[in-house]
Parts: C-alpha cells; sequence; structure tokens
C-alpha cells in the first residue's frame, strides 16, 4: 500500500495532536513510523483497500440542487452499497458524511475517486474520499 503526501500530513498531525505536550519532533516521528509501518505490513488494509471494505465520502461546497443526487447516483452506477449518510444545509452550504461499501463494485477505489474528481469539478464542489482502515489508524494514533 503506498502512502500519499496528503496521508502520511495526516498521520503527523493525529501524532502531534494525540501526544499533546509530550509531542516532540523525535516521538512523533515515532509514532508515525510506527502507523506506516503497519499499516503497510497489514494484508487486511494491503490487498483490501482498493478493492474492498468502506469508503468514507466528505463533501462541501455550495448547495445546489442535485449535488447530492449526483454523488449517490454516481456511487449506485458503479454498484457501490451506501451505508450511512449525513448531511447539514449551512445556508447557501451543505456538508456530507456518506459511509459506502466498495466490496461489491467491479470499480476500484481509484477508479471511484477519478470519478468524483470529475463530478467534484464539474460541480464546483469538494469531494474527499478515504478507506475506513485508513481513517481509523489515523484517529488511534
Amino acid at each position: 500500500m503506498k502512502l500519499t503526501e496528503q496521508d502520511i500530513r495526516k498521520l503527523t498531525l493525529s501524532a502531534i495532536e494525540e501526544l499533546g505536550e509530550n509531542a516532540s519532533p523525535e516521538r512523533v516521528k515515532e509514532v508515525v513510523n510506527k502507523s506506516v509501518f503497519e499499516m503497510e505490513n497489514n494484508p487486511n488494509i494491503q490487498n483490501g483497500s482498493k478493492n474492498s471494505g468502506r469508503i468514507i465520502l466528505t463533501s462541501f461546497g455550495a448547495n445546489s440542487p442535485g449535488v447530492v443526487a449526483s454523488i449517490t447516483k454516481t456511487l449506485a452506477d458503479a454498484n457501490c452499497d451506501i451505508q450511512d449518510i449525513s448531511q447539514k444545509l449551512l445556508g447557501e452550504y451543505y456538508t456530507m458524511i456518506l459511509l459506502f461499501d466498495i466490496s461489491n463494485s467491479s470499480k476500484d477505489l481509484n477508479a471511484i475517486q477519478n470519478e468524483m474528481k470529475t463530478l467534484s469539478d464539474s460541480l464546483n464542489i469538494k469531494i474527499y474520499l478515504q478507506h475506513e482502515d485508513i481513517f481509523n489508524k489515523m484517529h488511534r494514533i
């Protein structure tokens, strides 16, 4: 499993927050290295992150008719199973957190991310996807 620079940054910030006053550069590096090692050597994460498992989608932007429908239709077309959804309207803006399973999808996480990137560009919104295993590891530090 290859972690992106953004994943490493999130792990680092989580480590700093969790360590609090004990956060020295050496200690943060130690915690991040341990998490990266566990993530790279865990077969459940390594093999499951691209083709199976649950994905956390977060999205936000200016609200307009059909935003949520467009996102959920794209997931449905990829045969993803939406398991939980939370949406909040804040004036003219919306936020959404969605949990879905890609185990039955013919598309892997990268393909779904590419489709969401195209969709977010066309709707002028932000959409972020993260495998649940990575999310849990980052928040366990």
